[in-house]
């Protein structure tokens, strides 16, 4: 994972929202539905994202989440998740969970030095960039297994906590070095983070308090 400078978090220098809305309407020209590689950092933030673009992709939810402090934590997160694609009935639709092998020494190695970085700081930009790379990779690993995606994308830019200008950029980075393609989003907008509310009171989900680490914690 390479370094790169600090991300100044506002203004959001595009509409990212926007952005997506115009790659989503030329795809509907398409015939087939384009394949999403979405990465997962919980069902609450998921529940939303997952009734914008449900219709519009054949998602997978990648849940690569080595920041979550504990294994039961981290399990607790990916049964909820799976829960919610079941109760949503999105399983019918094509919607598949990708749970990788829990590795929080994975995020200690990077977070190592940035311990006492505050929130929304150096650390956590290490941390979106380290889940968003593995999702790259992930693609390029799927496409030799005979699994093509056409885009990858994160829930995390639903969070109000979170800029969707850091992760775009991050985003934008990684697709280049990886050759693949990225999907913009800022999925806060035109209340995504009040709808992912009432579906988690809809369907009784599982809404942490902390985003993960023992830092942030």
């Amino acid at each position: 994972m390479q370094d790169t400078e600090y991300i100044h978090p506002e203004p959001n220098t595009k509409n990212y929202q926007r952005m997506m809305e115009e790659i989503i309407a030329l795809n509907r020209s398409v015939e087939k539905k384009p394949r999403l590689l979405l990465h997962s950092c919980c069902a609450p933030c998921s529940s939303a994202v997952l009734s914008e673009l449900a219709e519009d992709f054949k998602i997978t939810l990648f849940y690569y989440n080595p920041n979550i402090s504990t294994e039961e934590e981290f399990l607790h997160r990916a049964s909820e998740l799976k829960r919610l694609v079941y109760e949503m009935k999105l399983d019918t639709k094509g919607v598949d969970i990708l749970v990788p092998p829990y590795d929080h020494g994975e995020f200690i190695e990077i977070a190592r030095g940035h311990e006492r970085d505050p929130e929304r700081g150096e650390r956590c930009h290490r941390c979106y960039r380290q889940r968003l790379e593995k999702t790259a990779a992930q693609m390029l690993l799927s496409e030799k297994e005979g699994i093509k995606y056409d885009y990858f994308c994160t829930t995390l830019t639903l969070s109000p906590l979170k800029s969707a200008e850091i992760l775009n950029r991050i985003g934008e980075e990684t697709a280049a070095k990886y050759g693949v393609r990225f999907l913009p989003s800022d999925f806060k907008k035109k209340g995504g983070y009040q709808r992912s509310i009432l579906l988690s009171k809809e369907y009784n989900l599982y809404r942490q308090n902390f985003c993960g680490c023992e830092f942030s914690r």
